[in-house]
């Protein structure tokens, strides 16, 4: 089956999905990206357009399944589904605007929470991103580099590095502070790229412009009130996405109702996410070494391999603190980010010896059942 190429890269085609789609092109399916995932339904980019789009039965799962001489339990696992990002293959029936998704592609990124209903399955918000940015309203009654405000962004960018993604901390709202600058050289202890800009003043979005190049993804991710839709509205030159003012007591109101994947004027793409009001971490492991990068390069120094950070003598990491090198409040967000995943993977061993357990139970019923 033929596809445009030159369609599907403005999309974020690449050969990593070349590999992946082999076998989908001899069944007659056709590669598309979603691009809005809402309660079941979908809106996916293909070469046909812009399409509506529902799963394919076999992809609900949540059944026994009944083969010749076999019994398969096949739970329903949410991250598992489509997001938004995900390249699907899909039959595409373009007279009626419609389609049908068969199958996700492997991920080449993506990044995840804790769902909010249910903390021992995973949420994805995004697949396929090439840099999250990871947004920060610069209010004027608070400095960014307050502690409460940095544990926050630990924790974001600890998803963001999570992910595979390349993290970049985005500050919203310049024209609020006239130290504007003076806060995002102090947030240079993040270790990542940290962009300066105001939508209302367009300010800023020239630099913006290397990571929303053709073909390139983008996901804004921050709490609500961030400033994320005005910044893509700002971008667009139009007001396509919602946007309000913040609360009398400076909370951010939700103005995303869900995610959806943007195409923009400069040829990139990008996901607006709702606020994360709860930002509930999954797995991020790998995201410490990253989010964390200045402690980690200090433990490489520290005198024992398994140093916990604590009374060791010559730990590097403590010896750093005391001569003022590192700021005690990032050992203490890394520890406290550890205990909550400590307490995630608890959680989950247990929530996995009951799935198990119910799936023997429903394995020896329809076993029950089929006998004469």
């Amino acid at each position: 089956m033929h596809f445009d190429s030159s369609t599907l890269r403005e999309l974020g085609w690449s050969s990593f999905f070349d590999e992946q789609f082999g076998a989908h092109a001899a069944a007659g399916l056709a590669p598309a990206r979603v691009a809005v995932a809402h309660r079941g339904a979908y809106v996916i980019y293909g070469e046909s357009g812009e399409l509506v789009a529902e799963l394919a039965g076999k992809m609900h799962g949540d059944y026994v399944r009944h083969v010749p001489g076999k019994l398969k339990f096949a739970p329903r696992v949410a991250a598992r589904l489509p997001a938004i990002g995900d390249w699907v293959a899909a039959s595409v029936r373009a007279d009626e605007g419609r389609a049908t998704i068969h199958a996700t592609l492997p991920r080449r990124t993506h990044f995840s929470r804790k769902q909010p209903w249910n903390p021992t399955e995973e949420q994805v918000l995004a697949a396929n991103i090439d840099t999250v940015f990871v947004v920060s309203a610069l209010a004027e009654a608070t400095d960014v580099h307050d502690p409460r405000n940095l544990r926050r962004l630990e924790r974001f960018l600890a998803m963001a590095h999570e992910s595979g993604a390349r993290p970049v901390l985005l500050l919203t709202k310049a024209d609020l502070r006239s130290d504007a600058p003076d806060q995002a050289r102090a947030l240079g202890v993040l270790g990542v790229d940290v962009v300066l800009t105001s939508a209302l003043a367009r300010e800023g979005l020239v630099s913006l412009e290397p990571y929303l190049a053709a073909g390139q993804t983008a996901a804004l991710i921050g709490s609500s009130g961030a400033g994320k839709s005005t910044l893509i509205n700002a971008i667009l030159g139009t007001d396509r996405l919602a946007t309000s003012e913040l609360t009398r007591n400076g909370v951010g109101r939700h103005t995303t109702a869900h995610r959806e994947l943007v195409r923009l004027p400069t040829g990139g793409l990008m996901v607006d996410t709702p606020g994360l009001r709860e930002i509930q971490l999954w797995d991020a492991d790998d995201g410490f070494a990253g989010a964390f990068a200045d402690i980690d390069a200090l433990a490489s120094s520290c005198h024992f391999r398994d140093c916990s950070h604590v009374s060791e003598p010559g730990c590097a990491v403590t010896g750093a603190i005391e001569t003022g090198a590192l700021d005690p409040g990032r050992l203490k967000g890394l520890r406290k980010l550890q205990r909550e995943l400590e307490h995630l993977e608890r959680k989950q061993s247990v929530r996995g010896e009951a799935d198990r357990k119910h799936m023997y139970r429903s394995l020896a019923r329809a076993s029950r059942e089929r006998r004469p």
